[in-house]
Order: structure tokens, then sequence, then C-alpha cells
């Protein structure tokens, strides 16, 4: 009798687990991704006294709410950016603050290597970050997800016959880090799914399959597209 209690209060424990797990993750993540954003916005209201935004009369961390009207003047803030980048004087004012910064030693290292990762990603290249592959990886006969950045420059092939492809290969279940690696052409395989699909693969460490999978031998051509 205690056997048959203890396995249906597992199983019905199991059952609730998957359930509310997915719920649970999801506001933790949210709740992490604005706590973590708002140490950042929340400079914005430093105009403001301490007493009335910060709790324990200025001592303590910042009212909720006052860190999401940060938040929001955050937004605003960017979408007025993005809206002087679109006429004449906001480009020529761009243009002055990249100058003054490209010109702060040590700085300009971290500015210049950040603006060309933005503009990598954001920009029209459709092989940039969006085509998923597969690679032999960390070793041959091991395979895992990648995704291809760029062909190699000129210069870092020890081969110059062999054209190669940079390939950043994530890890999980954070795909924030990861590695760089160059790959010769032939031996990297292109894989029939998205970009989101190839993150969402790599964060659910692998438990979400894909929806479509290569056909056997496809080799990626980066030539087409």
């Amino acid at each position: 009798m205690n056997k048959s209690l203890f396995a249906r209060w597992r199983a019905n424990f199991l059952t609730g687990l998957a359930v509310v797990l997915p719920g649970i993750v999801s506001v933790a993540l949210l709740v992490w991704l604005f706590s973590t954003v708002a140490g950042i916005t929340d400079t914005l209201l430093i105009f403001l006294p301490k007493t009335l935004t910060h709790q324990n009369h200025g001592e303590g961390p910042m009212y909720w709410y006052w860190s999401l009207l940060a938040l929001m003047l955050a937004t605003a803030l960017v979408a007025v950016v993005g809206l002087l980048a679109r006429n004449y004087f906001g480009k020529k004012m761009i243009e002055w603050i990249d100058t003054a910064m490209l010109r702060i030693p040590l700085l300009n290292k971290v500015y210049s290597a950040t603006k060309q990762v933005n503009e990598a990603i954001t920009s029209g290249n459709k092989s940039s970050f969006k085509t998923v592959v597969l690679v032999e990886f960390p070793r041959p006969g091991m395979h895992t997800l990648g995704f291809i950045t760029s062909e190699q420059p000129q210069g870092l092939n020890a081969n110059p016959a062999e054209k190669l492809v940079c390939v950043f290969v994530p890890t999980t279940p954070n795909p924030t880090g990861g590695f760089l690696v160059f790959v010769p052409e032939d031996n990297v395989t292109k894989l029939e799914m998205s970009a989101a699909e190839g993150i969402k693969y790599i964060v659910s460490l692998g438990s979400i399959p894909p929806e479509f999978m290569p056909p056997a031998g496809k080799v990626l051509n980066t030539s087409e597209s």
C-alpha cells in the first residue's frame, strides 16, 4: 500500500513538474533579464533623488517600477537615436561620435570590435550567423552545431588552395560563449533549419529536435544564395 501511494505521488509530482517547470524557467529567465538590463538603464534616473527611487530611504535597491520606467526611457532614447540616424544631421553626429571614440586609446579597440560584430549580425549578409551547419568538433568522428560567420580572411590559411569558412560553435546551454573554428568548406554540412531553431536546440541540451534534418551527404556551398 505504501509503495502504491508513493508511486502515485511520484507520478503526480513528475507530471506536475513537467507542467509547471517551463513556466517557472520562463519567469525566472525574464526576471533575470530584466534585472540585468535594469542594472544599466537605472543610471538614466540619476537626476532623481535616491530617497524617491530607492528603498530604505535611498540606501536599498531601486523600486521595480522605477526600474521599469528607466527601461522604457532607454527604449525611447534608442528609438530617438535611430530616428536621428536616418537623417543627414544625425548621420553626421554619429560620424563625429565614431571618430571621437576611435581616437581614445584602449577604448577604441573595444569600440571598434563591438561595432564590427554588431554590423556583421545586423547586416544583410545571409551567411553571417544565419546559416546553421554541422561540423566535426572537437575531434574527428564527433559532430556539433555551428553557425557560419564569414569566409576566412586571406592570410590565415596555411594551404591557400584549400578554401575555409569561419564557423562559430556555441556552448550549451549558454550559447553566448563558444569557439571560432576554421573548417574546410568541403567538410561543412548545411542543416535545413533556421538560426532560431539551432539556438533552441542548443539551449535545450538537444531535447527539442529541429523540424528539418539535412539530406545525407549534403555539403554547404557558400556561393549559393
